[in-house]
């Protein structure tokens, strides 16, 4: 059930930074829809195919396309009522990558599945739903720019199954799976961290 929740919750705050996404876009209201979706279930969607789940969670399970609903109509009211923040997006970007990554690495998990496949399933739930909403909104992809992103969810990831094999117990290494997540990824946007750069000789 607690996974079930902030699965839910995953989808809820991935939608939402597709809203204020499209919102810079400057997409219709239908646009909006489209965006927020594909960024709260394309990771997910992505997990679900190279595992064999079938059908994909968001069709088994209608909940998910309610919460998307309800994420787009709180996004759009919010950005009526009031300016957004600059830093709304990278921070609900954050959040969405912590919680999918980590659920994502959960599920792998329960397939009994080595732990770099972990790693990997996991960092693909969190990044893809994001990659997708950075292309079809023309912005360069986060998973692609200077910064911690994808990075971020490796390590919190690694953390998250460190922890659990230091005999802590799973739903408290998941918090601390997303909030190194989060910390890193805050690190990456307002704190500068990148990994080493790939520069040729010459």
């Amino acid at each position: 059930m607690l996974l079930y929740v902030l699965d839910l919750a995953g989808v809820a705050v991935f939608a939402i930074s597709g809203v204020l996404a499209a919102g810079h876009a400057g997409l219709d209201w239908l646009g909006v829809v489209v965006i927020a979706s594909v960024t709260a279930v394309g990771g997910g969607t992505l997990r679900d195919l190279l595992l064999d789940r079938h059908p994909v969670f968001w069709i088994r399970d209608v909940r998910y396309v309610y919460v998307i609903l309800a994420a787009c109509a709180a996004g759009i009211a919010w950005a009526h009522a009031m300016p957004i923040p600059e830093h709304a997006l990278a921070l609900a970007d954050a959040l969405g990558l912590g919680l999918f990554a980590i659920t994502g690495a959960q599920i792998a998990e329960e397939r009994r599945l080595p732990a770099v496949i972990v790693m990997l399933v996991g960092t693909m739930t969190g990044a893809a739903g994001g990659l997708l909403r950075d292309v079809f909104t023309a912005r360069i992809p986060l998973l692609l720019s200077s910064g911690i992103y994808g990075s971020a969810a490796i390590a919190g990831i690694a953390g998250y199954l460190l922890l659990q094999a230091a005999r802590m117990p799973r739903r408290w290494a998941f918090h601390w799976g997303v909030l190194l997540i989060v910390a890193l990824r805050m690190g990456g946007i307002y704190g500068g961290w990148h990994l080493p750069v790939l520069r040729l000789a010459g």
